[in-house]
């Protein structure tokens, strides 16, 4: 029965710059849309019209390729043409995680999908009254104890987080960085975003992310931005096209392991051709429980060490700055000395070392206190040294070492998951590999202490010495000594004066740890691990030797090296890990579509079915399913008809077999179809102009694409599949629709009564996020700037 109720309108408001129809999403979760201005800058704004960020890279030269929300709403992928995917969270204006997918100028980023599995145990298919569903199994419910108790004890201690008990990260400076990481951790609200802790109710969720560009390749990551590897996709010989394809489409069902990719092929082709090709995950299906524990901590292990990197590259900076003022001042008198040649090599420590303990001062060393120095350089140099000691200490105190702290314990875990499955290959790093990392983080966390002595020893030493010069300029430069310097120097404390003059002045023991690392010493110290001497052993004996006055033989003690040494073990952890995982994707059957026309709308669907052989929840819990997968297809030769493909394939223990294909077609009367979405398992809403040209009355309609009523029939590779035709006024009455409200008809045409004329459609179903959001449709007018939202009335899906 027809609908003739119409839409409300929710919001409208104009954007400052047009946005690109084709790179547009609005968030799933809260009232976020983001779309591409201009293609060189993105921006996100909310439903009234607030811009909350805008985005640009390189100075407004790359340009975005792609964009999607993940599922939850909390990340917002962005290809960019520089061919790194930035995910920008919820809370932060900036990129907080990069991905590169492909080389600039070689491939463009051609589609982003995300989607949200769930693992092979958290949910089965049930049979009640013959409706198949997906239900919940919450951990091991079969456990007769477990039953009773409501609880899962092992579920509970794999899934505890003690991280929660340690204090928060502090975050970093703004400036004093580097790299693309420099402003990433600089705010609370961004640390706490990228270190929100596991949730155990989120056990079962792994969150995948496919990436294509147009070079064909297939670029797929996990979890946040945990990266599996890169696939290039070939089609069989038996499909005679040797051109390159590149993915267009991505859908997949959270209970089905097999996703669904539409490729695009390249050339004269890609106008009337696509290819519907399961993409299947088996390491989703035969992967440990844990997968989601496992994904989480590594990529929880990737930000801290990116952290870690940034706190290293922080210390430096604030050392460096603590040295280079007062290099500059002596250098200039060593200079005078050495000019003068009357002290032999007599440095400046020497000179003032004697006159700590004679009194006596030279006349090259009086002129430069007095006459160079003076008050106001001493300021300097004091305001350059205190600071920047008190600011090396807290980031020791405050950042590096909570940050080590952390890495411990993900470490600590990645061992207990490592040798849990000690003797399977599944897991793809080893308990030897994971315990290296961890003697090199131990190593971190001995220099970090060192590190914190040396610094508060060295600050309370200066300010002692500053205190003191400045006595001495203020003696020298008076021409009698009075009785308040008499006092002062009184009070001082000349062993402290001379520990720093000896120890401190010309060059700080710190720079053991906190000097760049020259290529070379790296490479050679690199080796001589390689050979198997132990971090620990190189570490002990070089520390050894600087306590006793000699310089260290490695540079086992840089704060740079061992930071550099993590990160490249840490990778091979990482990297034999996505090894193992990208070993389980696989390609299956492809179905081609061929409509003898150019293809102007493709989506795509999938929804899942118990296996037509078994039909039951046991079947299903031995691992098998039936992934039913729908694509609704228009071309611009008939652009009031929409053909949906219906394609069947039985998927066992994550490997999916032949693909049984099926296709109808609707023509919806003298009109054309504007866009095109799926909502949900049951429902296609088409967005359908009564004429042509766009400028006839506009209709939301519903077609209930499972019913068998559609009129499915077997379909081959370029079989003609008649459509079943409507007329405008039978449209009203098969289906069920609304109307699309066109307030203020003639205000933005200057009285030419077309109004807003919608080109892009989004649908968005109900939620309960931080706020109740009813189903709505996002509607973007054909001019790139007006973007409405509209409610659809509630029991219109069930009407």
């Amino acid at each position: 029965m027809a609908a003739s109720t119409q839409m409300s309108l929710g919001h409208e408001h104009r954007l400052e710059s047009p946005v690109h129809k084709s790179i547009i999403s609005s968030n799933p979760r809260i009232e976020l849309f983001a779309g591409a201005s201009g293609s060189t800058n993105l921006q996100i704004w909310r439903s009234n019209g607030q811009v909350v960020a805008k985005n640009s890279q390189r100075g407004n030269v790359a340009t975005v390729d792609a964009i999607s929300w993940r599922p939850d709403g909390l990340f917002l992928a962005v290809g960019w043409s520089d061919g790194i995917v930035r995910l920008m969270g919820l809370e932060a204006s900036k990129a907080i995680h990069q991905i590169a997918v492909c080389e600039p100028g070689k491939a463009n980023i051609s589609c982003i999908g995300w989607t949200c599995n769930r693992g092979r145990k958290s949910a089965v298919l049930t049979e009640r009254d013959g409706t198949t569903s997906w239900q919940q199994l919450e951990g091991l419910e079969l456990d007769a104890v477990n039953a009773k108790s409501g609880l899962d004890l092992p579920r509970e201690l794999t899934f505890l987080e003690i991280e929660t008990s340690l204090p928060k990260l502090s975050p970093l400076p703004a400036s004093g960085g580097s790299g693309d990481d420099m402003f990433v951790f600089t705010t609370r609200a961004s640390l706490e975003f990228l270190f929100r802790p596991f949730r155990p109710e989120d056990s079962d969720n792994i969150d995948i992310m496919v990436v294509g560009t147009t070079d064909g390749r297939i670029h797929l990551s996990i979890y946040d931005s945990f990266v599996i590897g890169t696939f290039k996709y070939l089609l069989p010989q038996t499909q005679g096209l040797l051109n390159a394809l590149q993915l267009c489409r991505h859908a997949a069902h959270p209970s089905l392991s097999t996703h669904m990719l539409v490729f695009q092929p390249s050339g004269e082709a890609s106008k009337t051709q696509r290819f519907i090709v399961p993409m299947d995950l088996t390491f989703i299906s035969s992967s440990p429980e844990d997968l989601s524990l496992l994904a989480s901590k590594t990529t929880t292990l990737q930000k801290l060490l990116r952290y870690t990197r940034q706190v290293q590259m922080h210390m430096m900076h604030e050392w460096r700055s603590t040295r280079d003022l007062q290099s500059r001042f002596l250098n200039s008198i060593n200079q005078t000395l050495d000019e003068t040649g009357k002290y032999g090599k007599m440095n400046i420590g020497q000179a003032l070392y004697h006159t700590v303990v004679t009194g006596h001062t030279f006349p090259e060393v009086k002129e430069w206190l007095v006459d160079q120095l003076q008050e106001q350089g001493h300021k300097r140099w004091d305001k350059a040294v205190v600071p920047g000691l008190k600011a090396l200490r807290s980031l020791v105190h405050e950042n590096l070492i909570p940050a080590l702290e952390r890495v411990g314990i993900t470490l600590s875990r990645l061992l207990g998951i490592s040798r849990f499955h000690e003797s399977k290959d599944e897991i793809g790093f080893t308990t030897a590999q994971v315990t290296q990392v961890m003697d090199i983080v131990s190593a971190l966390m001995q220099v970090a202490h060192k590190i914190l002595l040396l610094t508060m020893d060295e600050l309370e030493l200066f300010q002692v010495f500053s205190s003191w010069l400045r006595h001495e300029i203020d003696r020298l430069a008076s021409s009698s000594m009075s009785e308040e310097l008499t006092e002062k120097e009184a009070t001082m404390e000349h062993g402290k004066i001379l520990a720093y003059i000896e120890q401190y002045l010309s060059a700080s023991p710190l720079r053991h740890y906190l000097a760049s690392v020259p290529a070379d010493d790296s490479t050679a110290a690199r080796e001589q691990l390689e050979r198997g001497s132990a971090i620990s052993d190189l570490l002990g004996k070089d520390l050894q030797r600087q306590e006793s006055g000699l310089e260290p033989l490695t540079v086992a003690t840089k704060l740079e090296f061992l930071c550099s040494y993590l990160d490249e073990k840490a990778k091979v952890v990482f990297e034999g890990l996505a090894e193992a995982k990208k070993r389980g994707v696989r390609f299956g059957q492809p179905t081609k579509i061929d409509l003898g026309s150019k293809i102007s709308l493709c989506e795509i669907s999938v929804t899942a079915a118990a296996p037509a052989s078994s039909g039951t929840a046991q079947g299903t819990a031995q691992g098998t399913a039936q992934g039913i997968t729908y694509t609704a297809v228009t071309t611009e030769l008939e652009r009031n008809t929409v053909f949906i493909l219906r394609t069947a394939t039985t998927i066992i223990n994550g490997i999916s077999s032949a693909v049984a294909a099926e296709a109808a077609a609707i023509g919806l009367g003298d009109g054309v179809i504007i866009d095109l979405k799926f909502l949900d398992e049951n429902n296609l809403l088409l967005l359908w102009s009564a004429q042509k040209n766009g400028q006839g009355s506009i209709r939301l309609i519903r077609l209930p694409y499972r019913t068998e009523d559609l009129g499915y029939v077997q379909y081959s590779e370029g079989a003609d599949v008649p459509p079943r035709s409507l007329s405008n006024e039978q449209i009203e009455t098969v289906f069920s629709s609304l109307l699309l409200p066109q307030p203020e008809q003639q205000q933005h045409t200057g009285g030419s009564g077309r109004g807003f004329v919608p080109a892009k459609m989004e649908v968005r179903p109900a939620c309960s996020g931080r706020s109740q959001i009813p189903l709505r449709v996002c509607l973007l007018g054909n001019d790139g700037e007006t973007y409405r939202e509209y409610t659809i009335p509630d029991g219109w899906l069930g009407a």
